[in-house]
């Protein structure tokens, strides 16, 4: 067992401040524990300095500062572990979620829609957040703090953007638009101007603000421009107000079988589909261009139907219930014609407003379902 002088622990305690060990209390910890160490393990006529150095050696990987790095980590932010560990858990069940979900979705099996939206949940309110404040505590210069801040606050909105986007809820357009030019206009700049002053990081940099910028111009370019939005509106109006045209002409042609079943007061189920149908699309062309009608110089006008989805409007009590007299009639309807082994007279799950349908393709059905009425009244009357 070898015995220590006074000299040679004043020799450790030096060393150990000279390495960069400034907090007292962690250097009286490190001189016990490596003169334990020596007093253990060093012969009597052994080499003190060599031994020394070795055993030193084995506190740190680069230098022995980390020591004192690592104890004010703990000190400071106590929690600081817990909420790493909560970190990796969270964006390793987020991630696996999300896979889930893509594979749902991707199958056309139930609970995709759920998986997505609690995994988004996941990575933009507990995981971006807890990276921000763990990442946050490692940077030093303001410039890196507001990097940080602008790259998280950007990666946040982006995700509940694109859920936004995929669930068709409102706002969605605006979130990813306002965090691509965060990302364009502020993260990127700065970024990139504060990484290449820097020598070391001037080559990491360079290469990691093309693949930004890159990327960001292959998801743009996959985004529908204003003159291609703009066009699809037109066609979308044009084949609205062409299908009103057609049941219009188709109206006039059967006028006098029609006043007959007025008169005769035949096809009332039929007349009362025909009656909600055009009440919901006067409800659905105003809610779209604020007119219950599409007029016909409606390109001149800039009036056009949008991109909207029926399930919008489903907390407008009217509409709803509206709605639901539609397909209560149209089922009664069904029944009234029905025959053995065949198709409904009107297929019925075609007004699942509840799920995910367009004006557009709303308006296209309920145009389809007046034809249907109104070709069988005009065959009906007409065998009499």
């Amino acid at each position: 067992m070898y015995c220590l002088s006074e000299t040679q622990i004043d020799f450790i305690l030096d060393d150990i401040s000279a390495r960069g060990i400034e907090r007292v209390s962690l250097q009286q910890d490190l001189l016990d524990h490596v003169c334990c160490v020596i007093e253990q393990s060093l012969e009597e006529d052994g080499d003190f300095e060599h031994f020394y150095l070795q055993t030193i050696a084995t506190f740190y990987e680069k230098e022995l500062k980390e020591i004192e790095v690592e104890t004010t980590h703990l000190l400071i932010h106590k929690n600081y572990y817990v909420m790493k560990k909560i970190m990796l858990i969270v964006g390793t069940i987020a991630t696996g979620i999300l896979g889930l979900g893509l594979l749902l979705k991707f199958m056309h099996w139930p609970g995709a829609a759920a998986c997505i939206v609690f995994s988004v949940f996941l990575l933009s309110f507990i995981f971006f957040p807890l990276l921000f404040i763990l990442k946050i505590k490692e940077k030093q210069q303001n410039t890196d703090k507001v990097i940080l801040f602008i790259g998280t606050l950007s990666a946040m909105m982006i995700s509940v953007g694109l859920v936004f986007k995929i669930m068709h809820w409102p706002y969605a357009n605006m979130l990813i638009t306002s965090a691509f030019f965060m990302m364009l206009l502020l993260f990127l700049p700065i970024y990139f101007f504060t990484g290449i002053r820097n020598p070391q990081t001037k080559v990491n940099t360079i290469v990691s603000s093309i693949l930004l910028a890159a990327g960001f111009g292959l998801i743009l370019v996959l985004v529908r421009a204003p003159a291609g939005t703009r066009s699809q509106h037109l066609d979308d109006t044009r084949y609205f107000v062409r299908n009103e045209q057609i049941l219009k002409s188709a109206q006039q042609q059967n006028q006098f079988i029609l006043n007959q079943a007025a008169t005769l007061n035949s096809g009332s189920v039929g007349s009362e589909i025909f009656t909600l149908c055009d009440k919901l699309k006067h409800y659905l062309v105003e809610k779209e261009t604020g007119l219950q009608a599409v007029p016909v110089d409606f390109e001149s006008k800039e009036i056009m139907l949008g991109d909207a989805w029926v399930n919008d409007y489903l907390s407008d009590a009217s509409f709803a219930t509206d709605l639901e007299a539609l397909k209560s009639k149209i089922a009664a309807f069904n029944k009234s014609h029905a025959t053995p082994n065949a198709t409904p007279f009107i297929p019925i799950d075609e007004f699942e407003f509840n799920k995910q349908v367009s004006v557009k393709m709303a308006l296209n059905n309920l145009f389809q379902v007046q034809m249907l009425v109104l070709q069988n009244q005009t065959q009906a009357l007409a065998s009499r």
